[in-house]
């Protein structure tokens, strides 16, 4: 995610350029501000308006604009963002930014910003061999400024090889990458349960439980905000998808299960889910019909499989830390430590869902996290700090300070 972060986006004159609208629009999804630098060039690609509709923000272009350099000074315009990017950086732009010529606004804020750069390079494969390009790359990147791409593909001109932009998507990811790279969970991969399981009787009826998932869906958004690749293996529900997480909606304990085996191999594993312990043997094919029935049906339940100590289990694919929840209404502490011991998982968070407590569908819980240290007993908070807050203890546990 991006949330709240200030792009300066440079627009040089490449045919690549067309298909910035659709970076400024990537790159506003995941939550970052975007301001744009047209060059007289990139115009002949772009426009303007298109531009700035979909950053909803001026797109400047001239330095001698009064206007312009009245209400936002190309120092101003080049330092108050928390990153600068070039896309797509031709020959042309790379050239000038090794020499330092300042020439136009683009070159200007190249050369007065105090701002990490990014480049998108986008050129003919001749151009981008050629021993001026590739000095100049070689240049730019001693000096600390950062490539994305390009790819090898189809060009403009017909030819094929390596000089095409690498398409917005890829550019917002390595974006978000870089900005992640400082994170304390960054180059880790984490694996989340969450909410309910369905366990179908008939097509119409099913057994379930009162989890709404808010709280796995939290530990998810959590994880992922320090910079872990995080999978979330939701049962039905009706939270948002948290952004920047990889979403696998099931509906049984039997796919969640099959979901989680594809996820692996990941550091850390979280069974937040409320995952029903039984399911029915035989699954009617139509609705079951109360009419003309002289007893009530039978149900002949079987035992759905263990997520929890599937994933505990010791082999080459077992996470580093296995997390499991304990949902109890009675001898809290003393069930959940027993349910730990069984598992085989590293730690276990109980917390009391009695009726009373509002736990299942509430904002708040109050749990406990028992570890092989003992039981730490955590106050009563919202379900987005306990996220955070078992987010940062995993931090610290995968990656101890020094």
């Amino acid at each position: 995610m991006l949330d709240g972060k200030k792009i300066l986006l440079v627009v040089s004159g490449g045919i690549a350029a067309y298909k910035t609208p659709d970076l400024v629009r990537r790159l506003r999804q995941l939550g970052a501000g975007v301001r744009c630098v047209l060059t007289r060039g990139g115009a002949q690609f772009v426009t303007p308006l298109a531009l700035g509709a979909v950053s909803e923000d001026t797109v400047y272009q001239e330095i001698f604009s009064l206007t312009d350099e009245n209400e936002m000074g190309h120092i101003r315009l080049s330092r108050e963002a928390d990153l600068v990017l070039v896309a797509p950086a031709t020959a042309n732009i790379l050239a000038k930014m090794t020499q330092g010529i300042a020439d136009d606004l683009a070159t200007t804020a190249l050369l007065a910003t105090d701002k990490p750069i990014l480049v998108a390079p986008a050129m003919n494969v001749r151009m981008w061999e050629n021993a001026a390009t590739q000095h100049n790359i070689k240049t730019l990147a001693a000096r600390g400024i950062g490539f994305i791409g390009p790819e090898e593909g189809d060009m403009a001109c017909g030819e094929w090889g390596l000089g095409r932009m690498s398409e917005p998507e890829a550019i917002a990811a390595a974006i978000e990458n870089f900005f992640r790279r400082d994170l304390p969970l960054t180059g880790t991969r984490s694996l989340v349960t969450s909410g309910p399981t369905h366990e179908a009787i008939d097509p119409v009826r099913y057994i379930a439980n009162r989890s709404s998932g808010k709280q796995g869906h939290a530990i998810a958004a959590a994880l992922a905000g320090l910079g872990s690749q995080t999978t979330l293996v939701a049962g039905p529900g009706h939270q948002p998808d948290p952004k920047g997480v990889d979403v696998v909606k099931v509906e049984t304990a039997v796919q969640m299960l099959e979901a989680c085996r594809q996820a692996l191999p990941v550091d850390v594993a979280v069974c937040a889910a409320a995952v029903s312990d039984w399911r029915v043997d035989t699954v009617a094919g139509g609705k079951i019909k109360k009419s003309g029935r002289k007893k009530t049906p039978a149900l002949k339940l079987v035992e759905n499989p263990d997520i929890l100590a599937s994933l505990s289990a010791p082999g080459n694919s077992r996470p580093r830390l296995v997390i499991g929840f304990a949902a109890e209404t009675d001898d809290l502490l003393a069930n959940a430590t027993a349910k730990r011991a069984k598992k085989g998982c590293d730690w276990i968070i109980a917390n009391d869902v009695s009726p009373q407590t509002g736990t299942f569908s509430g904002d708040n819980n109050t749990v406990h996290l028992i570890t092989d240290k003992g039981v730490e007993d955590w106050p009563t908070l919202a379900k987005t700090d306990v996220a955070e807050r078992l987010a940062g203890r995993i931090a610290e546990t995968l990656s101890p300070a020094p």
